[in-house]
């Protein structure tokens, strides 16, 4: 399920808008909203895609740390599990202390 961070609606994990507010959902998603804000920070040098212990293949494939620029979208596309992409960011500091 993808939740809107503007109105909190959940839409499915295919849905591009918003089945409350019809915003887009690549844009104003949860977890699109996360992503940004997370590449916005500068201590941050990777995104890593972490997933559920009982996930579907695809996202068993995505699990890992990317380059913060080159991040996927969530959900991740292909997800078969059935309680839809579970997959959230964890951000990777490259540096702890300021």
């Amino acid at each position: 399920m993808q939740i809107c961070s503007l109105c909190h609606a959940q839409s499915t994990d295919a849905a591009e808008l918003c089945s409350g507010c019809q915003a887009e959902l690549n844009e104003v998603s949860e977890s699109a909203v996360a992503l940004k804000r997370i590449q916005a920070n500068e201590r941050v040098e990777y995104v890593r895609i972490a997933v559920a212990h009982d996930c579907c293949p695809a996202c068993r494939a995505a699990e890992g740390a990317y380059a913060k620029d080159q991040a996927p979208s969530l959900p991740v596309e292909g997800c078969s599990h059935h309680l839809s992409c579970r997959c959230f960011f964890q951000p990777v500091l490259g540096e702890l202390f300021p």
